[in-house]
């Protein structure tokens, strides 16, 4: 029997998962993803979770015939690696995946996607109809599109298409993203940029009443979250965000002309009547042409993970149609 595995590389996790050639699950392994100090450490706890999951599968890796991965980029395709990751420590400047892979599972067969890309496969390959025209967009640690146009997936000529999360949705450039540039969605509404934003609006007018947590080191957006209805401040940053998302997925559907907006990613996964509902409220008042089914992924936290194996057991392609061809 033929063996395949499926990479989710996130700014917080690296996951893995090895399958039967029928897409079924015999192996995972979950691991928090190593903060450097360089690039080097990344790939070996992406090749120690793999291994794990091969273990917990009962096969060696070099029984994987194929492997998708999923994962942050903006990446270097040609060395297949990531480069600069905006959401890890400064140290880490480059992170090989697949030539280490490659050389693990000893095969040629891996294929790599930006997470967002991996999940729009992932979506497409569990839909019911498998849609031509859609996009898939997670608000997480960071922000990022999947895109599928005209039944193609579109990744770019160097992998990073789908980067919406660096459009810029505020020309007057308040506040700064991770990745170092000014006025970027991500800046504003992504898991990590939620805090300091909130402390943002808070200088901006002191005189909004909040117990949230604005210098306390562990203050996360979850806190703004679970003070929505009982908080001046948090209410406000709530709807601010609603504010910078109707913008960036204006932008998305402006720009693609999806049929079906899929939401995953933390911050929209566990908040979907604070984070997807408003936008869905916006959106009708600020697009001009047809206005995209908006919904929440049905994977969960696994639709990266789904659309990585979903490659590894279609070529690359997510198309159904495509397994082992």
């Amino acid at each position: 029997m033929d063996y395949y595995a499926g990479v989710d590389l996130g700014a917080t996790n690296v996951r893995a998962v090895v399958a039967e050639d029928d897409g079924t699950r015999i192996g995972v392994s979950r691991r928090s993803t190593p903060r450097g100090p360089t690039g080097i450490d990344v790939t070996e706890g992406v090749l120690r979770t793999l291994r794990e999951a091969c273990g917990d599968a009962g096969i060696e890796p070099g029984a994987i015939v194929a492997a998708g991965i999923g994962s942050i980029g903006p990446f270097d395709l040609v060395e297949g690696a990531v480069i600069d990751p905006a959401n890890l420590p400064d140290s880490i400047d480059r992170i090989p995946l697949t030539g280490p892979i490659e050389k693990l599972i000893d095969s040629d067969d891996v294929y790599l996607h930006n997470d967002t890309t991996a999940g729009v496969i992932g979506e497409r390959f569990h839909a019911e109809r498998n849609p031509d025209d859609m996009v898939y967009i997670t608000i997480s640690s960071g922000i990022g599109a999947g895109v599928c146009c005209d039944g193609e997936i579109v990744s770019g000529w160097d992998g990073n298409a789908g980067e919406v999360g660096h459009c810029i949705v505020d020309p007057t450039g308040r506040l700064t993203c991770g990745c170092g540039h000014d006025g970027h969605w991500e800046a504003y509404c992504s898991g990590n940029a939620i805090p300091n934003y909130a402390r943002y609006l808070a200088e901006d007018d002191p005189t909004t009443s909040t117990d949230l947590p604005l210098e306390g080191p562990d203050f996360t957006a979850k806190d703004v979250f679970e003070l929505a209805g009982e908080d001046e401040l948090a209410d406000y940053v709530i709807d601010q965000l609603a504010h910078w998302n109707a913008i960036g997925v204006t932008n998305v559907v402006h720009s693609f002309a999806p049929i079906v907006i899929s939401f995953g990613g933390a911050v929209a996964l566990h908040n979907e009547e604070l984070v997807v509902d408003p936008i869905r409220e916006r959106i009708e008042e600020m697009v001009m042409s047809n206005v995209p089914e908006i919904r929440v992924t049905d994977q969960g936290d696994d639709v990266v993970l789904e659309g990585a194996l979903a490659s590894a057991l279609t070529g690359g392609t997510g198309d159904r149609q495509r397994i082992h061809d």
